[in-house]
């Protein structure tokens, strides 16, 4: 059990879970097209063991029971993503009837069980089409993007919570087209310098076209680190200031100030798509709420070998995940606070926290200790309206395949059967009757 209390967090505390749907769903046979990440998965060598989403946890055809699953745990809100390639098989044109259906009963479903829908316009899954055509480094997937934000709006609008466009653009652009780990898997500077500028432009034209349909409560999701360097060495606070630049301020200042940090404008000048400047006005669109992912901290190092950045990140001595992922709950208590005292005021949300992890008495604790840097970070006056344990249910982890269990569910990959956790039961015991 956790040894916080509903109550620690406040009377109007937003408690859910969250997914994306390429990695539950499958039902790809129902008129989707498909997307980076069935070819990047089919690709040897990209995915452990060559995993794909095809089939997942089966969310196509067993939502009804995955939504009492949430509503019986007494969570209040459930975060979920839309496909793109699902409603628009070719990313623009003609649209999948079966798509809107299957959305129309998922969101009447969250309705009927009292749950608020957070939806999620973009969870990674672009249309194969579109990346024939640059896909996030081609600057005109600002209209694809805003176009198939009109779609949602005009058809679901009306009936969710709150709407984010993007999720973690940090890995679409950076993780994805510079780092190569997802997909499309490239490892080229200046494919990952126009990617970073053009998910965020096409972030503000989606807020446009979501409010042009009059869709209300409207945010972005960005994962961020805690950045520390590795030393007081000059070298290394120089790392670490580069670091916190790529996966912090480029986002942060983008959305908020209508700025990108000066240091990567310089060093990314070559590559950054021309006139990027005059986009800043349509990046910075006010927004009504913020949600933040964090898993854990980045430790900078200098390193003369490191090229442009002149820095790598190195292991820290913290516990960690089976992924080994350093568990340290005071960061997200400090970025709390740093968001809301640096860029803005407008209410955060954790969007995602959550653990790899076998041994669920260590996900209990590291649920119970993150909810505690809530609390603390919401003492130092952090407007921390909700938080959303990342996962649902044990799901197809990207590059790790199946091999990855985040899950407060666990599921049975051969059966699709479903069985609680001692985590879903930590957060049951605290929300009974709460809801």
């Amino acid at each position: 059990m956790f040894s916080i209390s509903r109550s620690d967090l406040g009377p109007n505390f937003t408690f859910g879970t969250a997914t994306a749907a390429y990695q539950i769903e499958g039902g790809q046979t129902d008129g989707r097209g498909t997307c980076i990440w069935d070819t990047f998965a089919a690709t040897p060598g990209n995915v452990k063991h060559r995993h794909d989403g095809s089939i997942a946890t089966d969310h196509y055809n067993r939502w009804p029971a995955d939504l009492d699953l949430i509503r019986d745990g007494g969570f209040d809100a459930y975060r979920f993503s839309l496909a793109w390639p699902r409603l628009i098989p070719e990313g623009t044109g003609a649209i999948n009837q079966a798509g809107l259906d299957f959305y129309d009963r998922l969101i009447d479903g969250m309705l009927e069980r009292g749950l608020k829908p957070f939806a999620t316009l973009y969870h990674w899954d672009l249309p194969s089409a579109l990346m024939d055509r640059g896909g996030w480094m081609n600057r005109d997937i600002a209209g694809w993007f805003a176009d198939y934000a009109a779609l949602v709006g005009n058809r679901f609008g009306d009936r969710l919570h709150a709407t984010a466009t993007i999720n973690e653009p940090w890995c679409v652009a950076f993780l994805s087209h510079f780092l190569g780990i997802h997909a499309p898997g490239y490892r080229d500077l200046r494919a990952a310098a126009r990617a970073m500028h053009h998910v965020l432009l096409a972030h503000g034209t989606a807020i446009d076209a979501l409010r042009g349909e009059g869709t209300k409560n409207l945010g972005i999701v960005l994962n961020l680190e805690k950045t520390e360097p590795a030393s007081d060495r000059p070298e290394d606070l120089a790392a670490e200031n580069i670091g916190d630049a790529l996966f912090n301020r480029w986002y942060l200042g983008g959305v908020f100030k209508g700025a990108y940090p000066e240091e990567l404008t310089t060093a990314l000048a070559p590559w950054l798509p021309e006139g990027f400047q005059r986009d800043m006005d349509v990046v910075s669109r006010p927004l009504d709420w913020l949600g933040i992912n964090y898993y854990t901290r980045g430790i900078y190092a200098g390193d003369p070998e490191a090229g442009l950045f002149g820095g790598r990140r190195i292991s820290g001595e913290l516990e960690k995940s089976d992924l080994g992922w350093e568990i340290y709950p005071k960061g997200l208590e400090d970025l709390l606070v740093r968001v809301g005292r640096e860029y803005t005021k407008v209410p955060l949300y954790v969007t995602e926290t959550g653990m790899s992890e076998t041994d669920d008495t260590r996900r209990v604790k590291f649920y119970d200790d993150h909810l505690r840097a809530v609390a603390n970070a919401q003492a130092q006056g952090a407007d921390v309206r909700g938080f959303f344990a990342w996962s649902l249910l044990d799901n197809y982890e990207w590059a790790e395949g199946y091999t990855s269990r985040f899950g407060i569910v666990h599921v049975d990959y051969e059966t699709q059967v479903r069985t609680p956790k001692a985590s879903y039961r930590a957060f049951q015991g605290m929300l009974h009757n709460t809801r």
